[in-house]
């Protein structure tokens, strides 16, 4: 399965994993958030277990952005401009793309993620700033989800169309499997439907090519948000693809009169999974019509485990890198040993927090960690909703902390509301709860926030958390979750033993978010907060049945066996 190339071993490429991003290094932003991050996590678990992959996204020379964070919460972007250059390798290879009549030069970039052993995988990002394209062109892979609808859909045509293109002309002519990676990649199937077609010597494609290219095509929808499902007019679709086909073929392109990403993904799609068993039931009763099941998402091992714990499993279970199911054997270390590994996580996090905003928050206190896209539905305000009850709280146990950070899409007024909350929040609680909101949330940044706080705290308003990964990157590191009962939370809470369920059903009357925060309140005031500072040996206990229990399955290499022998041997 694997070749020797420039000395190092490659892998034959036999699935196609097309992403719209990827996280594939901390200076390079080529992704926003929890979609890259996965995806990078996923290539690197494939190429830890030899699977033949290649992956293709696109450039994003000026990244997702930069955030900028005002004295109130006001949050402000700039581009996060990068080098392509001090990263990628640029390969000759060209192919052409039509975009509403015109032709498109587009270019890719090479990456080689390099797995635990050696084997590589390519990964190649698409460029179309290139001198023979028009001004405009030459930026459609500059911002990653930028722009206009118009825009957004001239990109998908150059990671869909352009992609599979790009294969072709790199020499990828043994892809067996499609991966789409959400709906941002449906366009594949064009390319593909059109290439069944020639190979049948026809001009145009037919039913008995759709059910070709479905056999060949996995679909992983990620979200159970109507927002996140892209779809497009038809007037706009036809003005961009110029293609008769949307029109000839309603039952392929068209839902309720528009091009939907979606449903162009799930109706050319052989295989089709949620990200979390609840998600894939929500899913199915979204679109009752298919087929949906479930590959619950995972965080690669080695990634996310911070230093100290690294050095810790190092020592009491050789060869966790390569078996990441050998973390149930965390049960084996030292509760003292465990702490200590914690204690230096948290101190690298309070350093950098008081390096980068001048707060210095206390080794000894209660910290909980909040780190998510700033959006409606993730609900960062929940832990704020009433002050005076934590004022109250606070009383009783004493001073504890907590850690915020979380970009707003920038055109998403709800989001970036949010995070002014939290600074009116933070100032309100002045001497009571100390609350920090970290700028620029970023892989880095992640990383010290999963592994150095006590409690990761999450509160998506269900059924709208489709997995969420966070809580999974603080349970490697020993740190349980306190959350609402949604995504994969439900799969991995084992209540008092994993960490903590946020639960309406626990509180008196109210609305839904007078419940949910009564229920928070109700769990940090007489279950957290007396383990922490009164039962410091049962709350170690806990920290290693994060690791045990959930560090060593909610992990992508876990996941990608799961995808290998659902998705890609059928």
């Amino acid at each position: 399965m694997a070749e020797e190339e420039g000395g190092a071993a490659t892998i034959r490429s036999t699935i196609a994993y097309f992403s719209m991003e990827i996280a594939l290094e901390p200076p390079m932003p080529t992704f926003s958030g929890g979609l890259g991050i996965l995806a990078g996590d996923t290539l690197r678990a494939a190429a830890d277990l030899h699977l033949p992959m290649v992956a293709v996204t696109l450039i994003h020379r000026e990244g997702y952005f930069r955030q900028r964070l005002g004295p109130a919460g006001f949050q402000t972007e700039e581009p996060d401009v990068w080098d392509p250059d001090s990263f990628l390798a640029e390969l000759p290879a060209r192919v052409q793309i039509t975009l509403e009549n015109r032709t498109v030069h587009v270019r890719a970039w090479s990456y080689r993620v390099i797995g635990y052993g050696g084997v590589t995988i390519p990964v190649y990002l698409l460029d179309t700033d290139l001198p023979e394209n028009s001004p405009f062109d030459r930026t459609l892979t500059n911002q990653l989800y930028g722009g206009d609808s118009r825009y957004r859909l001239l990109q998908e045509v150059v990671l869909g169309v352009g992609g599979v293109r790009m294969l072709r002309a790199l020499g990828h002519d043994d892809i067996h499997r499609f991966h789409l990676n959400e709906g941002h990649a449906a366009l594949i199937t064009l390319e593909l439907l059109d290439e069944a077609a020639r190979a049948r010597g026809r001009s145009s494609f037919s039913d008995e090519d759709a059910a070709a290219v479905r056999s060949r095509c996995v679909f992983t929808t990620h979200t159970p948000v109507a927002a996140g499902h892209d779809r497009f007019p038809l007037e706009l679709a036809m003005s961009v693809l110029n293609r008769s086909e949307i029109l000839d073929h309603p039952h392929l392109f068209q839902h309720e009169g528009e091009l939907n990403m979606t449903y162009l993904a799930l109706n050319l799609s052989g295989f089709v999974n949620g990200v979390a068993k609840k998600h894939a039931e929500i899913s199915r009763l979204l679109f009752g019509e298919y087929r949906i099941q479930a590959i619950t998402n995972g965080v690669h091992v080695a990634t996310w485990t911070s230093p100290s714990f690294a050095a810790l499993f190092d020592d009491y279970i050789p060869g966790w890198r390569e078996d990441s199911f050998s973390l149930r054997y965390a049960f084996l270390i030292p509760a003292a040993a465990v702490q200590e590994a914690h204690e230096e996580a948290k101190r690298r996090l309070l350093d950098h927090i008081r390096l980068s905003t001048g707060v210095e928050l206390l080794q000894d206190r209660l910290t909980l960690g909040f780190a998510r896209r700033a959006t409606a539905y993730k609900r960062a305000d929940l832990f704020v909703h009433d002050l005076e009850r934590l004022k109250a709280i606070a009383a009783k146990w004493g001073h504890f902390q907590a850690v915020y950070a979380g970009k707003a899409h920038p055109l998403d007024p709800a989001g970036k509301q949010q995070i002014e909350r939290i600074f009116e929040a933070a100032a309100a609680l002045k001497g009571h709860v100390t609350i920090v909101y970290l700028p620029d949330y970023d892989w880095e940044v992640a990383s010290l926030i999963t592994a150095g706080v006590d409690v990761w705290l999450n509160t998506p308003q269900p059924p709208h958390e489709a997995s969420g990964t966070s809580g999974m990157k603080a349970a490697l590191n020993g740190v349980p979750s306190l959350s609402t009962l949604d995504g994969w939370w439900i799969e991995g809470c084992i209540e008092g033993v994993t960490g903590w369920a946020i639960d309406p059903q626990r509180a008196d009357g109210g609305t839904p978010v007078e419940r949910d925060s009564a229920a928070l309140y109700d769990a940090l005031e007489h279950t957290v907060l007396p383990l922490y500072y009164d039962r410091k040996d049962q709350f170690a206990g806990m920290m290693i049945r994060c690791i045990a229990l959930n560090g060593s399955f909610f992990n992508t290499q876990r996941m990608m066996l799961e995808y290998a022998v659902k998705a890609y041997s059928r």
